[in-house]
């Protein structure tokens, strides 16, 4: 065993030792270690921890502890021995510290204007007197010429299996799934598709269509009314639309209160940006 390894192991020890008796005893403000006299406290690596990367935050307990222990011994260590920061860092940190607050104040207008009675009333403002709206289940076969496409028709009239042939003869993305192209709405396709889908009665085969795609043959399978979505359904695109109006709300209230003097910077080249020796 390394003089290297012994050290560690003897260090990771006495760290072990020194943490009190209980995990119920620990806080924020509890010191794991000091490096000539700075301190590393557990709310140092319960932060560290929260800025890892997704992937990262899922290694086990144990080598996260040991390993943001470890980072967090060395980072303290080279700090010290910088002595005066560049003025690079300096602005670095300036900028850090300024991202890392309005990302704060911007999460706690978000969580309060997030409440359960403020996405039932965002719901209910959505869609409580939404009409019933039609929706169709429709299948295709896309080819290239208009000849292609009648052929295809005639075919199915013979009693062809449309899924087959959209498997075998289809260009498009949906072919290998027998032409299948779910459930839409008004709106939702090309004009010149939407039509000839409603002019079909379930079951019914449209002659061929063009559209800039290349030309369609069309088989309508359902038709049904679609009502307001079920609350769970959009509760994510709720939570979505309302995050991103508190914060615009937010963000907008203080800069309508702000008082801001902006340089003229119109003979100023944008490419300047690239110049790294300005913050040197």
């Amino acid at each position: 065993m390394s003089k290297r390894h012994n050290f560690l192991m003897g260090a990771a020890m006495a760290l072990v030792l020194a943490l009190p008796a209980s995990a119920e005893d620990i806080t924020g403000d509890t010191v794991l270690a000091t490096v000539n006299g700075d301190a590393i406290t557990m709310a140092h690596l319960v932060a560290s921890r929260l800025a890892l990367p997704p992937q990262y935050q899922q290694l086990p307990d144990d080598v996260l502890f040991e390993g943001l222990m470890e980072q967090l011994i060395q980072q303290t260590v080279l700090t010290q021995a910088m002595g005066e920061i560049s003025r690079r860092t300096e602005v670095q940190l300036e900028n850090e510290r300024r991202a890392l607050i309005a990302s704060e104040v911007l999460q706690g207008a978000v969580d309060e204007a997030l409440t359960d009675d403020a996405l039932q009333g965002a719901y209910d403002a959505k869609y409580a007197n939404a009409e019933p709206s039609q929706e169709w289940n429709a299948s295709h076969i896309l080819v290239e010429t208009e000849d292609e496409a009648k052929a295809l028709v005639e075919a199915l009239n013979g009693d062809a299996d449309f899924a087959e042939l959209a498997k075998e003869k289809s260009t498009g993305p949906s072919g290998p799934s027998g032409g299948q192209l779910g459930w839409f709405g008004t709106g939702m396709m090309v004009p010149a598709f939407e039509t000839a889908v409603k002019d079909l009665e379930a079951g019914q085969v449209s002659p061929p269509v063009q559209t800039q795609f290349g030309w369609h043959v069309v088989k309508l399978n359902e038709v049904r009314m679609q009502g307001a979505p079920a609350f769970e359904d959009v509760r994510e695109e709720l939570v979505a639309e309302m995050e991103t109006a508190a914060a615009d709300g937010a963000i907008a209230v203080l800069m309508e209160t702000a008082v801001i003097e902006r340089t003229d910077t119109t003979g100023i080249d944008p490419a300047i940006l690239k110049d790294a020796s300005l913050i040197d």
